[in-house]
């Protein structure tokens, strides 16, 4: 019995060890990262991806690049999701950005509280005509969010579901991705664009030293019950 015991604690041991190790390696990995979408968020813009280019971007390497699209804003197929930003609550102005190419752009053009959803109260913010949109490439958030799916029927959107808008609105073809806007001059002050928050946790090592110190405490553990037993053995 007490050798099984010992063969399970063994085991335990270097299975703690092991997670430790992993985590070392996420965070190499988180860190590694950070510094790659640092240098994509300050590097020289690009031509938003197009057509062509599409497949690649669900590849990675793309997310918080710096790109600039042109194109006609279809103000009438704007989309509302909620957002809770460093300026209060209310929600982001997705809007499709028609390119010349034909195809289309979804353009997180900025943040409106909610007293101000309303399109009729903030029509000196709708830019007509040609535009070039400068901003962050991000990656689309389906299926809503934590504990709130997104409803298309009833206009009620939480999260920026690339798909599913286009569905919602009939835009087709439509890029697999959205740009966040720069904050740009607009005339009434809304939509408030660049309040991108870039937030990569790197808990990766506290994670580690959690693992080790469980290791190391059943590792001291067992010492001391092979002493225990060791002593207990000899004064017999």
């Amino acid at each position: 019995m007490l050798c099984l015991l010992g063969l399970f604690t063994a085991l335990t041991i270097v299975s703690l060890t092991a997670l430790g190790l992993w985590q070392l390696e996420r965070r190499t990995w988180k860190l590694h990262l950070i510094d790659e979408i640092a240098q994509r968020v300050h590097a020289a813009p690009i031509d938003a991806p197009g057509p062509s280019q599409w497949p690649r971007v669900g590849q990675g390497g793309y997310s918080y690049r710096r790109v600039h699209a042109s194109g006609q804003y279809l103000n009438d197929r704007e989309t509302l999701v909620r957002a809770v930003t460093r300026l209060g609550g209310g929600y982001w102005v997705l809007t499709p950005l028609l390119t010349e190419q034909g195809y289309t752009i979804l353009v997180n053009r900025g943040f409106v509280p909610s007293d101000r959803r309303d399109l009729a109260t903030r029509k000196d913010g709708l830019i007509g005509g040609h535009i070039v949109v400068g901003g962050l490439l991000r990656m689309p958030e389906p299926n809503g969010a934590f504990l709130h799916a997104n409803d298309a029927a009833a206009e009620r959107w939480y999260s920026r579901d690339v798909a599913a808008i286009a569905e919602a609105r009939q835009q087709s073809p439509i890029a697999p991705y959205f740009i966040d806007a720069d904050a740009t001059p607009i005339a009434g002050g809304l939509p408030v664009g660049g309040l991108t928050v870039i937030d990569l946790p790197n808990n990766h090592l506290v994670y580690a030293l959690t693992w080790f110190t469980l290791a190391l405490t059943g590792a001291v553990a067992v010492g001391i019950a092979v002493r225990s037993e060791w002593r207990s053995h000899h004064r017999s």
